[in-house]
Protein backbone atom coordinates (compact mmCIF):
# COMPACT_ATOMS: atom_id res chain seq x y z
CA UNK A 1 0.00 0.00 0.00
CA UNK A 2 1.39 3.30 -0.99
CA UNK A 3 -0.23 5.81 1.78
CA UNK A 4 0.80 8.68 0.03
CA UNK A 5 -1.64 7.93 -2.24
CA UNK A 6 -4.55 8.04 -0.46
CA UNK A 7 -6.79 11.27 -0.75
CA UNK A 8 -6.26 14.46 1.49
CA UNK A 9 -9.63 14.89 3.06
CA UNK A 10 -8.76 17.98 5.33
CA UNK A 11 -10.17 18.63 8.68
CA UNK A 12 -13.28 17.34 10.01
CA UNK A 13 -15.49 16.29 13.04
CA UNK A 14 -16.62 13.22 14.66
CA UNK A 15 -20.58 13.17 13.43
CA UNK A 16 -23.15 12.89 16.55
CA UNK A 17 -26.61 13.19 16.22
CA UNK A 18 -26.88 16.84 18.70
CA UNK A 19 -24.69 18.41 15.21
CA UNK A 20 -27.33 16.95 12.47
CA UNK A 21 -29.38 20.77 12.90
CA UNK A 22 -26.24 22.37 12.17
CA UNK A 23 -24.20 20.78 10.17
CA UNK A 24 -25.19 22.37 6.69
CA UNK A 25 -25.12 26.01 8.56
CA UNK A 26 -21.25 25.34 8.66
CA UNK A 27 -20.66 23.25 5.80
CA UNK A 28 -17.73 25.61 4.91
CA UNK A 29 -16.10 24.65 8.11
CA UNK A 30 -16.43 20.76 7.96
CA UNK A 31 -14.41 19.04 4.96
CA UNK A 32 -15.21 15.33 6.13
CA UNK A 33 -16.89 13.37 8.83
CA UNK A 34 -15.99 10.65 10.36
CA UNK A 35 -18.98 8.13 12.02
CA UNK A 36 -19.09 6.04 14.39
CA UNK A 37 -19.75 2.59 12.64
CA UNK A 38 -21.43 0.55 15.24
CA UNK A 39 -24.11 3.45 15.00
CA UNK A 40 -25.14 2.27 11.25
CA UNK A 41 -25.06 -1.28 11.57
CA UNK A 42 -28.86 -2.60 10.32
CA UNK A 43 -29.94 0.47 10.64
CA UNK A 44 -33.88 1.53 11.55
CA UNK A 45 -35.60 3.87 8.75
CA UNK A 46 -34.17 7.52 10.31
CA UNK A 47 -30.77 5.96 10.95
CA UNK A 48 -30.61 4.92 7.15
CA UNK A 49 -32.10 8.17 5.89
CA UNK A 50 -29.32 9.80 8.16
CA UNK A 51 -26.54 7.71 6.12
CA UNK A 52 -27.70 8.72 2.91
CA UNK A 53 -27.73 12.41 3.85
CA UNK A 54 -24.41 12.60 5.47
CA UNK A 55 -22.93 10.26 2.52
CA UNK A 56 -24.43 12.28 -0.51
CA UNK A 57 -23.07 15.50 1.25
CA UNK A 58 -19.79 14.50 2.96
CA UNK A 59 -16.86 12.20 2.63
CA UNK A 60 -16.83 9.95 5.27
CA UNK A 61 -14.93 7.62 7.29
CA UNK A 62 -16.01 4.68 9.69
CA UNK A 63 -14.41 4.88 12.83
CA UNK A 64 -15.41 1.17 14.52
CA UNK A 65 -15.25 0.96 18.23
CA UNK A 66 -15.83 -3.08 19.09
CA UNK A 67 -13.74 -4.80 16.57
CA UNK A 68 -11.73 -5.80 19.62
CA UNK A 69 -8.90 -6.82 17.54
CA UNK A 70 -7.00 -7.77 20.14
CA UNK A 71 -8.85 -10.39 21.19
CA UNK A 72 -7.08 -13.65 21.63
CA UNK A 73 -10.28 -15.40 20.35
CA UNK A 74 -10.16 -14.10 17.03
CA UNK A 75 -13.02 -11.67 15.69
CA UNK A 76 -16.83 -12.27 16.33
CA UNK A 77 -18.25 -12.89 13.08
CA UNK A 78 -21.38 -11.00 13.16
CA UNK A 79 -19.31 -7.58 14.36
CA UNK A 80 -17.30 -8.24 11.44
CA UNK A 81 -19.74 -8.93 8.77
CA UNK A 82 -21.70 -5.57 10.06
CA UNK A 83 -18.45 -3.50 10.14
CA UNK A 84 -17.38 -4.45 6.76
CA UNK A 85 -21.08 -4.63 4.88
CA UNK A 86 -20.87 -1.00 5.59
CA UNK A 87 -17.47 -0.26 4.81
CA UNK A 88 -17.77 -2.19 1.33
CA UNK A 89 -21.20 0.02 0.68
CA UNK A 90 -19.72 3.41 1.76
CA UNK A 91 -16.43 2.64 -0.21
CA UNK A 92 -14.47 5.70 1.93
CA UNK A 93 -10.62 6.63 1.13
CA UNK A 94 -9.91 4.40 4.76
CA UNK A 95 -11.59 3.45 7.61
CA UNK A 96 -10.46 2.92 11.27
CA UNK A 97 -10.47 0.75 14.13
CA UNK A 98 -8.47 0.66 17.75
CA UNK A 99 -5.12 -1.22 19.06
CA UNK A 100 -7.57 -2.43 21.90
CA UNK A 101 -9.31 -5.33 23.33
CA UNK A 102 -13.08 -4.93 23.78
CA UNK A 103 -14.37 -8.50 24.39
CA UNK A 104 -12.87 -11.26 26.51
CA UNK A 105 -13.65 -14.89 26.97
CA UNK A 106 -17.32 -14.30 25.13
CA UNK A 107 -17.86 -11.24 27.34
CA UNK A 108 -18.07 -7.61 25.90
CA UNK A 109 -16.40 -6.03 28.35
CA UNK A 110 -17.93 -2.25 26.99
CA UNK A 111 -14.88 -0.27 26.94
CA UNK A 112 -11.23 -0.37 25.07
CA UNK A 113 -8.74 -1.86 27.15
CA UNK A 114 -5.10 -1.90 26.05
CA UNK A 115 -3.44 -4.33 25.31
CA UNK A 116 0.31 -6.13 26.19
CA UNK A 117 2.72 -4.80 24.19
CA UNK A 118 4.27 -8.47 23.33
CA UNK A 119 4.99 -10.73 20.55
CA UNK A 120 2.39 -12.83 21.51
CA UNK A 121 -0.21 -9.78 20.96
CA UNK A 122 1.64 -8.76 17.86
CA UNK A 123 0.84 -11.91 16.14
CA UNK A 124 -2.75 -11.63 17.70
CA UNK A 125 -3.24 -8.25 16.13
CA UNK A 126 -1.76 -9.69 12.73
CA UNK A 127 -3.75 -13.09 12.43
CA UNK A 128 -7.32 -10.18 13.49
CA UNK A 129 -5.77 -7.77 10.77
CA UNK A 130 -5.77 -10.30 7.76
CA UNK A 131 -9.23 -11.25 8.47
CA UNK A 132 -10.58 -8.30 8.64
CA UNK A 133 -8.85 -7.11 5.44
CA UNK A 134 -10.09 -10.10 4.07
CA UNK A 135 -13.21 -8.46 4.62
CA UNK A 136 -12.66 -5.25 2.68
CA UNK A 137 -11.80 -3.18 0.10
CA UNK A 138 -10.71 -0.51 1.57
CA UNK A 139 -7.00 0.99 3.37
CA UNK A 140 -6.80 0.05 7.38
CA UNK A 141 -5.97 2.70 9.68
CA UNK A 142 -5.30 2.00 13.52
CA UNK A 143 -5.87 4.15 16.84
CA UNK A 144 -3.49 4.42 19.49
CA UNK A 145 -5.23 4.20 22.65
CA UNK A 146 -5.11 5.38 26.36
CA UNK A 147 -3.10 3.29 28.49
CA UNK A 148 -4.82 2.91 31.43
CA UNK A 149 -3.14 -0.20 31.91
CA UNK A 150 0.67 -1.02 32.19
CA UNK A 151 1.67 -4.75 31.91
CA UNK A 152 4.67 -5.81 33.42
CA UNK A 153 5.56 -8.41 30.69
CA UNK A 154 5.90 -6.55 28.11
CA UNK A 155 8.47 -6.67 25.75
CA UNK A 156 8.11 -3.04 23.15
CA UNK A 157 7.33 0.37 24.56
CA UNK A 158 4.91 2.82 22.70
CA UNK A 159 6.45 3.37 19.51
CA UNK A 160 8.62 0.40 19.10
CA UNK A 161 4.89 -1.48 19.38
CA UNK A 162 3.44 0.46 16.73
CA UNK A 163 6.85 0.48 14.61
CA UNK A 164 6.32 -3.05 14.76
CA UNK A 165 2.60 -3.24 14.07
CA UNK A 166 2.91 -1.54 11.26
CA UNK A 167 5.80 -3.66 9.79
CA UNK A 168 3.88 -6.89 10.13
CA UNK A 169 1.13 -5.57 8.76
CA UNK A 170 -0.47 -3.54 5.75
CA UNK A 171 -1.47 -0.65 7.93
CA UNK A 172 -1.94 2.91 8.69
CA UNK A 173 -2.37 4.96 12.07
CA UNK A 174 -4.63 7.11 13.18
CA UNK A 175 -2.30 9.04 15.27
CA UNK A 176 -4.74 10.41 18.37
CA UNK A 177 -3.10 13.29 19.28
CA UNK A 178 -4.73 13.51 22.65
CA UNK A 179 -3.97 10.58 23.74
CA UNK A 180 -0.18 10.88 22.82
CA UNK A 181 -0.34 13.53 24.96
CA UNK A 182 -2.28 12.20 27.83
CA UNK A 183 0.12 8.81 28.06
CA UNK A 184 3.45 11.05 28.06
CA UNK A 185 2.20 13.14 30.67
CA UNK A 186 0.54 10.61 32.87
CA UNK A 187 3.30 7.88 31.89
CA UNK A 188 6.32 10.62 32.05
CA UNK A 189 7.86 10.20 28.53
CA UNK A 190 8.89 12.85 25.87
CA UNK A 191 5.52 13.23 23.59
CA UNK A 192 7.93 14.34 20.43
CA UNK A 193 10.53 11.74 20.81
CA UNK A 194 7.95 9.15 20.52
CA UNK A 195 6.70 10.43 17.65
CA UNK A 196 9.78 10.65 16.04
CA UNK A 197 10.48 6.83 15.72
CA UNK A 198 6.86 6.19 14.18
CA UNK A 199 6.87 5.37 10.75
CA UNK A 200 5.84 8.90 9.80
CA UNK A 201 4.43 7.82 6.08
CA UNK A 202 2.08 5.82 7.60
CA UNK A 203 0.53 8.42 9.89
CA UNK A 204 -2.31 8.41 7.70
CA UNK A 205 -5.32 10.60 10.22
CA UNK A 206 -4.81 12.36 13.47
CA UNK A 207 -7.66 12.96 16.22
CA UNK A 208 -7.96 15.43 18.58
CA UNK A 209 -9.99 16.63 21.54
CA UNK A 210 -9.30 17.90 25.12
CA UNK A 211 -8.63 16.42 28.23
CA UNK A 212 -8.81 17.13 32.01
CA UNK A 213 -7.32 16.37 34.82
CA UNK A 214 -8.43 14.43 37.86
CA UNK A 215 -6.00 12.97 40.66
CA UNK A 216 -3.15 14.66 38.85
CA UNK A 217 -3.35 12.09 35.62
CA UNK A 218 -5.22 13.40 32.14
CA UNK A 219 -7.86 12.07 31.63
CA UNK A 220 -9.09 11.19 27.60
CA UNK A 221 -13.28 12.66 28.56
CA UNK A 222 -13.33 14.15 24.57
CA UNK A 223 -14.75 16.52 27.35
CA UNK A 224 -13.35 19.86 26.87
CA UNK A 225 -11.95 22.17 24.13
CA UNK A 226 -8.63 21.48 22.89
CA UNK A 227 -5.92 22.35 25.68
CA UNK A 228 -2.78 24.85 24.11
CA UNK A 229 -0.30 21.48 24.99
CA UNK A 230 -2.60 19.28 22.66
CA UNK A 231 -2.45 22.04 19.76
CA UNK A 232 1.68 22.11 20.27
CA UNK A 233 1.65 19.11 19.50
CA UNK A 234 -0.68 18.70 16.96
CA UNK A 235 1.80 21.19 15.05
CA UNK A 236 4.60 19.42 15.79
CA UNK A 237 2.84 16.33 14.33
CA UNK A 238 1.52 17.70 11.04
CA UNK A 239 5.70 19.10 10.44
CA UNK A 240 6.64 15.57 10.81
CA UNK A 241 4.22 13.76 8.71
CA UNK A 242 1.77 14.08 5.45
CA UNK A 243 -1.11 14.00 7.30
CA UNK A 244 -4.26 13.48 4.94
CA UNK A 245 -7.14 14.36 7.27
CA UNK A 246 -7.84 15.28 10.85
CA UNK A 247 -10.47 15.09 13.26
CA UNK A 248 -12.19 16.83 16.41
CA UNK A 249 -13.79 14.00 18.50
CA UNK A 250 -16.11 15.25 21.56
CA UNK A 251 -18.85 13.06 23.09
CA UNK A 252 -19.43 14.94 26.40
CA UNK A 253 -20.32 18.60 27.12
CA UNK A 254 -21.33 18.95 24.14
CA UNK A 255 -21.67 22.68 22.83
CA UNK A 256 -23.46 24.32 19.71
CA UNK A 257 -21.59 22.99 16.70
CA UNK A 258 -20.92 26.60 15.52
CA UNK A 259 -18.51 26.79 18.81
CA UNK A 260 -16.45 24.01 18.05
CA UNK A 261 -16.08 25.05 14.37
CA UNK A 262 -13.61 27.46 15.82
CA UNK A 263 -11.41 24.46 16.72
CA UNK A 264 -11.47 23.02 13.08
CA UNK A 265 -9.92 26.28 11.86
CA UNK A 266 -7.84 26.67 14.40
CA UNK A 267 -6.19 23.08 13.08
CA UNK A 268 -7.00 24.19 9.93
CA UNK A 269 -4.47 27.00 10.48
CA UNK A 270 -1.72 25.30 11.72
CA UNK A 271 -1.68 22.62 8.05
CA UNK A 272 -2.03 26.08 6.26
CA UNK A 273 1.40 27.55 8.44
CA UNK A 274 3.09 24.54 8.53
CA UNK A 275 2.51 24.05 4.06
CA UNK A 276 3.69 28.19 4.08
CA UNK A 277 6.60 27.46 6.06
CA UNK A 278 7.99 23.55 5.24
CA UNK A 279 11.58 22.97 7.09
CA UNK A 280 10.74 25.35 9.77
Amino acid sequence: MNWSELPELGVGIGYREPFLSKLFDCRDSIDFLEITADHYFEPIDSKAAELDLLANNFPLIPHGLAMSLGSAEGLDASYLKLYADLVNRLKPAWCSEHIAFTRAGGIDIGHLTPLPKTDATLRVLHDNIARLQDAIQTPLILENITDTIRYPTESYDGAEFLGELCDRNDVGLLLDVTNLFINSSNHRFDPVEFLHRLPKDRIVQLHFVGGYIEDGLWVDSHSRATQDEIWELLDRVVRFAEVKGMILERDENIPDLQELTTELEHARAIVERVRATPGA
